[in-house]
């Protein structure tokens, strides 16, 4: 519950999406190894709890990322 409440309070301007690979799996794969390729399940529940679409979440991440690390 308290992701959940960090992902409602933080702007989207300031968040990254990832998996934290090899613990902390989502959902559907909770129990299992983790790994990066189900960063989208992150990605659409961050969309979920924001009540914004998975290509919004997509899109500004990755801004995000490239701000970050100087990538244009």
């Amino acid at each position: 519950r308290k992701t959940v409440e960090v992902v409602e309070q933080i702007p989207l301007k300031h968040l990254f999406v990832e998996t934290d690979c090899p613990y902390l799996t989502p959902v559907p794969y909770r129990g299992k190894r983790n790994e990066s390729a189900y960063v989208r399940h992150v990605a659409e529940k961050v969309a979920e709890i924001k009540g914004i679409s998975l290509e919004e979440v997509a899109f500004q991440t990755t801004e995000n990322a490239k701000n970050f690390f100087g990538i244009k």
